[in-house]
């Protein structure tokens, strides 16, 4: 039986590249010298599509014969969906299977804020515990009020870690869940209620600077904002004015504007902890994830549906 032909964006795992060699025959994007003459020589020649890096115009505008585009993430807004789902193309994601590591890393980050961490590390690794004596006293994150923007999977999964640890927890989203959490109708009430606000919403044009300068004053001199969605959540110049000025008491970030690059004001900071999107970078949950990548390909090649589509394609 004959491979089909499947155009690789991005990087894939030795694990990934075994599971779909007996079913597709891969060509990776970056190894082409010429991108242009490549794509407008063979870009209609590949009926699938597997990234771990969004799906560039460029791209989908010559894969004329593409049928289904399987990303590595549970975020996409770097794939227009839309535009797929006019072409009957299938898009498909990787939810639910790094819900967990991003919950943790939400938890690590908060206690790595509140205690202080990297700050008392410093002062026991220096020598100043003996030279200085104890290092000063930190916050604890015990029965705090905690603000999640964007109840998803994520979401959802942060606020059960967020009872273990006592807290009252509040949310807004695009709609009420059936939840036993307190509703709040806009990002600023959330804020303004809670001495806690996590991003985990969705990126896009719907969510860009969600968290603006109006909600940061509301979370106010004591609250923390953390971070784990996407940077254009966060209106970056505004969350640093905030930081500078004492309207908020220090942040926690994993996503950023402009990534890689961090403004050098947020290097600065030492309340501050700033993580390089590790959200769900774990051996066990990437391969997770590439699983469900090479599961959705396997099927789509099998019967013509994914397993997991994104919902502007889930009535294809």
């Amino acid at each position: 039986m004959s491979r089909t032909k499947l155009l690789q964006i991005g990087s894939m795992s030795d694990r990934m590249r075994d599971a779909l060699a007996e079913a597709f025959e891969i060509d990776v994007l970056s190894e082409q010298s010429d991108r242009a003459s490549f794509l407008a020589e063979r870009g209609g020649d590949y009926p699938a599509i597997v990234t771990t890096a969004g799906l560039p115009g460029d791209v989908l505008d010559a894969a004329a014969k593409l049928r289904v585009v399987s990303s590595f993430g549970v975020g996409y807004d770097s794939i227009d969906a839309s535009a797929c789902a006019a072409r009957g193309i299938k898009v498909s994601h990787t939810p639910d299977v790094l819900n967990d590591e991003v919950a943790n890393t939400f938890v690590m980050l908060w206690l790595a804020v509140s205690r202080d961490l990297l700050g008392s590390e410093r002062h026991a690794r220096s020598g100043a515990w003996a030279s200085e004596g104890s290092y000063p006293l930190t916050r604890s994150i015990q029965g705090r009020r905690v603000g999640i923007l964007g109840l998803g999977r994520i979401g959802q999964a942060i606020a059960e870690r967020c009872k273990v640890f006592d807290a009252e927890i509040h949310y807004h989203s695009r709609s009420r869940k059936d939840v036993p959490y307190t509703y709040h109708d806009t990002p600023a009430a959330l804020a303004e209620a809670v001495e806690v606000l996590v991003a985990i919403t969705p990126g896009g044009a719907e969510t860009e600077h969600l968290v603006d300068a109006e909600v940061l004053t509301a979370l106010g001199p004591d609250g923390l904002f953390f971070n784990l969605a996407r940077g254009s959540v966060a209106d970056e110049a505004a969350l640093i004015e905030a930081l500078l000025n004492g309207r908020i008491a220090g942040a926690g970030l994993d996503v950023f504007e402009a990534e890689p690059k961090i403004p050098d004001a947020l290097k600065e900071m030492e309340n501050v902890v700033l993580l390089p999107h590790v959200g769900s970078a774990t051996h066990e949950t990437r391969a997770a994830m590439g699983d469900l990548v090479v599961r959705n390909l396997l099927q789509w090649q099998e019967d013509g549906t994914v397993v997991t589509p994104v919902p502007e394609c889930r009535d294809l």
